[in-house]
């Protein structure tokens, strides 16, 4: 790879309610990031000038540059699912940036966890390594749920997929699951992965889980739930946020197939460092072992979650500077 000793490149990280950019410069052949800032969506009426406001703090400025965004990129554009926020190309490049590119948040996480440093790594269960030539899945819940894939090549070549998977449809895996499924229906005419699987999503999944055992729940905040489960893990938020990691660990398993996934399974997103301890103890690598007649194939899967902070910023960069080639 090429070491550009003299660039100096914009990195960003935009998701439905945090945007983190930094400057980005490539040495040895890794990505190195500094000058760090991260501000709340709701900072700036438009994503332009959130842009701008980093650009203009800059000692040194970007030339060029790669943002990652919460959503589908189309023709150049995006309008991010979780947010009002809608920028262009185009309109980065008033800014100074050429080239620029905006590429979906899961893309670059796809381009960025093969980088992370193995101490920011956690494992979830089975093997250490997976197949270093099979592609890798990454996914993850947050304010939504997002997943993107690495495709390996065997020679070397890689691709990331952009994809917008977490609005594929939510398959049950039991009978409670069942259940969960006929409540939300009476919500959503089409319930997807991302109706249970992210921060809102955790409450979608108390209120039913509460309706099917008959009781009240006053709780309106996901924070509160897993404040509570992580507390008591016996309470009814316990069961829960352990229903939520099962069915994490099922779609993981079902992404793992999809993809071929056979050099590992990578979970980002804010929610799934915060829960760590309860997450490696819960039934998500049972779950997502548990494919029948694959349930060997699955066993050699290893599964783990990124604890690195700013995993989508590297992979930005690994991209920004792929086009500087």
């Amino acid at each position: 790879m090429t070491i550009h000793w003299d660039k100096t490149l914009l990195v960003g990280d935009v998701g439905g309610t945090n945007a983190r950019f930094a400057l980005a410069h490539m040495i040895q052949g890794q990505p190195v990031l500094e000058h760090h800032e991260s501000f709340k969506g709701a900072d700036y009426p438009t994503f332009l000038e959130g842009v701008r406001a980093f650009i203009d703090g800059c000692e040194e400025k970007p030339s060029g540059g790669v943002i990652a965004v919460a959503g589908p990129v189309t023709d150049g554009t995006i309008d991010l699912t979780n947010s009002p926020w809608r920028v262009s190309e185009a309109e980065l490049e008033t800014l100074g940036l050429k080239p620029v590119r905006l590429i979906n948040d899961f893309e670059a996480l796809a381009w960025g966890a093969p980088v992370v440093p193995q101490d920011e790594l956690a494992w979830l269960g089975a093997p250490v390594e997976g197949d270093p030539h099979s592609a890798i899945a990454v996914l993850g819940p947050g304010t939504g749920f997002g997943m993107s894939a690495l495709v390996r090549d065997g020679r070397g070549g890689e691709m990331a997929m952009p994809s917008e998977g977490g609005h594929a449809c939510f398959a049950p895996g039991d009978a409670v699951e069942d259940e969960i499924l006929r409540i939300l229906r009476r919500r959503y005419e089409r319930v997807s992965i991302e109706r249970l699987i992210c921060g809102p999503g955790l409450l979608n999944m108390h209120r039913a889980l509460a309706e099917i055992d008959g009781r009240e729940t006053h709780i309106d905040d996901p924070a509160e739930i897993t404040r509570e489960a992580l507390e008591t893990p016996n309470s009814p938020c316990g069961a829960t946020l352990a229903r939520f990691c099962a069915i994490l660990g099922a779609v993981a398993g079902d992404i793992a197939l999809t993809t071929g996934a056979r050099g590992g399974v990578y979970v980002a997103g804010g929610i799934a460092p915060r829960i760590l301890p309860f997450l490696q103890a819960s039934p998500f690598r049972e779950r997502f072992e548990r494919k029948g007649r694959f349930t060997e194939y699955m066993q050699a899967i290893p599964t783990r979650v990124v604890l690195h902070e700013h995993a989508a910023l590297l992979g930005a960069a690994r991209v920004a500077f792929g086009l500087q080639a």
